[in-house]
């Protein structure tokens, strides 16, 4: 059994208060639904942390969200600190890290404690090892000496591997309408920058996947005949987005899709891509946002394929998603207006049991039956 994310413990941070929440994460989807304001994207902002500390660029991106004060709960005159803890497990070991962040002078964020926990099944003491306080980074990415090197190499490689995904912008302007470097294939880019390059790659060295890709995108886009991938003609270390139709040798350039249309794209390479290129964990925001409800229903195939290899968190305000999994796979976020705090909580299928028997999920949640309606 690969090592999966159990849960993750967050106190302070942003929409959830001080007392704090556990966060329990399926092994193979958590599907978290909620209304706007009720704390899903606060969550979701939560990874893309973790992707710019295992960077050495935390700071950076706080810089560029909003200044210190927005991480905290109520800003630091409420709230001085947030911390957070992630726990792994398989049949093996338990890894564990966690950290906490303090307000610090110049609206700046430091750690105050960073720690890592490794525990192999059937030792008494676990291994743990402290880091010094004080930092404005993460002491994951520091050159390690030492017993805690192979701990923190695990770990570093876990939270590495969980992985923060958003094709929400699909302007003119956006990354992912534009052409890319020919070589940048490696991983796809969180925004889907490098979806050109990416596919170009997966059609030279991986072509049944590829293919898969283009099977599921004809599903959504009837009239589409395949991806036109070349190096571009100004310049061969580029290339860019071309397509063609069924029967028809009209090449169409990137900018003639639909931004629904290119967002299910980004989303079918995200989830068909190889194992052996996919994150161990990924995060989805609003993949529902532009498609069609035969789309939706695509896309949650989609997702079942990848959860064999890979856990799948996804945020979303799609009832029609909750028809897709289990009710072991939901979980409802709402915001407790009495606390002033975002809660997270499992289905409760005994609860559920005799509702069940007459309604769907999705028409639960219309009915307010689920919770986490406005």
């Amino acid at each position: 059994m690969g090592v999966k994310l159990n849960c993750i413990e967050l106190k302070g941070f942003k929409s959830i208060d001080s007392d704090g929440q556990t966060i329990p994460i399926n092994d193979d989807v958590t599907v978290m639904i909620g209304a706007n304001g009720s704390g899903k994207s606060n969550l979701i902002s939560f990874f893309q942390l973790l992707n710019n500390a295992l960077t050495g660029s935390l700071q950076v991106y706080i810089a560029r969200n909003g200044s210190a004060d927005t991480f905290l709960h109520y800003g630091s005159k409420e709230t001085e600190s947030y911390s957070a803890r992630l726990l792994f497990s398989n049949d093996e070991a338990t890894d564990e890290y966690s950290f906490r962040m303090s307000y610090a002078a110049g609206d700046k964020l430091i750690y105050t404690e960073e720690r890592i926990t490794f525990h192999k099944k059937g030792e008494v003491q676990p291994f743990r090892h402290t880091f010094e306080p004080g930092n404005k980074e993460s002491q994951l990415i520091e050159p390690q000496e030492g017993p805690q090197k192979g701990a923190v190499n695990v770990l570093c490689y876990l939270l590495r591997n969980c992985r923060y995904y958003q094709f929400h912008d699909t302007t003119i302007e956006s990354k992912i309408r534009r052409g890319c470097y020919i070589n940048d294939y490696k991983s796809l880019k969180s925004n889907g920058g490098n979806l050109a390059a990416f596919l170009y790659h997966l059609k030279k060295a991986d072509g049944e996947y590829y293919d898969r890709i283009v099977l599921y995108i004809k599903q959504v886009l009837r009239q589409f005949g395949g991806f036109e991938l070349k190096p571009s003609v100004e310049n061969r270390n580029y290339v860019t987005l071309d397509w063609k139709e069924e029967g028809d040798d009209t090449v169409f350039g990137v900018h003639q899709l639909s931004d629904g249309t290119l967002r299910f794209i980004a989303l079918a390479t995200l989830l068909l891509q190889p194992p052996k290129y996919m994150p161990k964990l990924i995060v989805i925001d609003e993949p529902e946002l532009g498609l069609h409800p035969k789309a939706v229903s695509i896309l949650a195939t989609m997702v079942r394929m990848a959860s064999e290899y890979a856990q799948i968190i996804i945020a979303t305000q799609s009832p029609q998603l909750l028809d897709e999994f289990e009710e072991r796979n939901i979980v409802v976020v709402e915001w407790d207006r009495w606390k002033h705090s975002s809660t997270f909580k499992r289905l409760d299928s005994e609860r559920l049991k005799a509702w069940r028997e007459e309604y769907s999920l999705s028409e639960l949640w219309d009915k307010n039956v689920l919770g986490g309606r406005p």
